[in-house]
């Protein structure tokens, strides 16, 4: 039997500027990544998001990010590891405000953007980020990139981790995701984006951009809620799945 979370990145819009279509996307996932001040989002948005995610009966998780308004935390910065504790602890805590004063439960921590990338690549960055969500509360799921620095840094602290796999984006040869600074980094064909996520449940592995077969783990599936066709692939690749009679459910 097959199962498999879907996760999506909600809660991104700020103030007067709204982004992604949650209240659509909710429904169709099993789990919500919401933003947490850093990279996107702020107080009202927060509280909105939580309260439309326990509301679908969504797992509700944090999403910290690089402080960075402008660049919508895609930008690496060059951040220590004390600063990366620090800006997902504060970040936690933000959301866990939330979550607890609206009746819920907040059940995991996913990094976003550059700092995910960052993470994933640099151990002392992925060591400091599990030993904040390890130190905040042990049984939250951290959620990272298969192979990781981020999974293997959980794994070696003693936390539940998640191994993230993306419908919707491209991957190399070496199991990373195509940089959206390059052609093809983000997929525009739902059907393709379908076979993409089937393949990875199923088989356990990945198509490159460069025709290779490459190995990879998917304990959770993202999708993202921001791109112009966010709505549509959250719909097609839920279907797609159920159609291979994979349940979707949360961790």
């Amino acid at each position: 039997m097959y199962r498999i979370d879907l996760n999506c990145d909600v809660g991104e819009s700020f103030g007067a500027y709204q982004l992604g279509a949650d209240l659509e996307i909710l429904p169709l996932v099993t789990s919500a990544n919401i933003a947490c001040g850093f990279h996107a989002g702020d107080p009202a948005v927060m509280r909105r998001t939580v309260r439309a995610a326990l509301d679908n009966h969504v797992a509700v998780g944090a999403h910290p990010g690089l402080p960075d308004l402008a660049g919508f935390g895609r930008r690496e910065m060059a951040i220590t590891p004390q600063e990366a504790y620090d800006l997902t602890i504060y970040q936690i805590g933000a959301l866990y405000g939330v979550v607890t004063s609206e009746g819920g439960r907040m059940r995991h921590v996913k990094p976003h953007g550059a700092l995910y990338n960052m993470a994933a690549k640099n151990a002392k960055l992925a060591e400091a980020i599990a030993e904040a969500v390890k130190r905040f509360d042990p049984a939250l799921v951290l959620f990272g990139s298969s192979g990781s620095e981020l999974v293997l840094a959980g794994k070696r602290l003693g936390i539940p981790t998640a191994s993230e796999a993306f419908a919707d984006r491209t991957y190399q040869p070496d199991g990373s995701l195509t940089p959206r600074s390059e052609p093809d980094a983000l997929m525009v064909d739902a059907d393709r984006a379908v076979d993409q996520a089937v393949r990875m449940v199923k088989e356990g592995m990945v198509r490159s951009l460069q025709g290779t077969d490459v190995s990879i783990r998917a304990d959770t599936i993202c999708i993202h809620g921001d791109g112009p066709h966010a709505l549509q692939f959250a719909r097609r690749i839920r279907q797609g799945l159920e159609a291979e009679g994979v349940t979707i459910a949360a961790l």
